[in-house]
């Protein structure tokens, strides 16, 4: 990417293009890129929180089911009509997946999240390195796990998917390089917010123990910082990838996890 100002953490001028973008991580990352200059795009299945960030970053909402290949096509049409590039994409949509024993996973179930987690990835992955190859600059972060790179009982689903993720991002990294456009992977550890709270719900149920009991064995007091991650902290990580301070970073995946080794 070419840099845009003297400062090589700032954004300006350049398009990001975040999926799951209406919650979470996804909706952090959008205020802190905007923040830092650049204008945003936001995409997921739901209408209202997606409006509801872009107003709030003066970036723009398009609704899109990563999983729906002529919806991804048509997104990325449409993201391109904006500046006439795209120079991120935060490949972030996706689910927990069902939580149960290989045995007895329900395998509708993981299917439908390996559609979402790694079939959708590709289909964004596959448009953005068209556009970025073509203008020969861009920046891809692939929102991988610690479960990328470490199996958890009862995850298979979810582990699959994101262990798929950093051997995408290795492989595009080689195949794209030339082109110049980096791709990078963030891992995050257990990371604050309602999507965690549900989580610990349906393992609480799953396991006959309270979630505050699975909480603290699980997440908290296994990272070295005793605590869990928070959503800006992921999306500010996000921002070095995207940026300029990671201009000579490629093929690389870094955890963000509070210590969790």
């Amino acid at each position: 990417m070419n840099q845009s100002s003297s400062d090589p953490s700032r954004l300006d001028g350049k398009l990001a293009l975040i999926t799951g973008g209406g919650t979470g991580i996804g909706a952090v990352t959008a205020r802190i890129f905007a923040a830092a200059g650049a204008t945003v795009i936001v995409t997921g299945r739901r209408q209202p929180p997606l409006e509801e960030v872009a107003q709030a970053v003066g970036g723009h909402a398009i609704p899109c089911d990563v999983s729906d290949q002529a919806q991804v096509r048509a997104l990325f049409s449409e993201a391109l009509q904006v500046t006439g590039r795209i120079d991120v994409l935060v490949n972030n949509a996706g689910g927990p997946g069902p939580i149960a024993p290989v045995s007895d996973v329900d395998m509708s179930e993981w299917i439908a999240c390996m559609n979402i987690n790694l079939v959708g990835a590709m289909y964004c992955l596959q448009e953005a390195a068209r556009v970025m190859s073509a203008q020969e600059s861009g920046s891809i972060i692939n929102m991988s796990s610690l479960m990328g790179i470490q199996g958890y009982p009862g995850r298979s689903a979810y582990v699959a998917s994101k262990f798929a993720l950093i051997g995408i991002t290795e492989t595009m990294a080689r195949e794209l390089g030339p082109k110049g456009v980096r791709v990078n992977a963030l891992m995050p550890g257990a990371v604050s917010g309602e999507n965690m709270d549900r989580i610990l719900a349906r393992r609480a149920a799953a396991e006959g123990r309270t979630a505050e009991e699975i909480e603290r064995e699980n997440y908290t007091e296994v990272a070295a910082l005793k605590r869990w991650v928070a959503p800006d902290e992921v999306a500010r990580a996000a921002l070095f990838y995207a940026s300029d301070l990671s201009s000579a970073i490629t093929g690389d995946k870094m955890k963000v996890d509070c210590g969790r080794f």
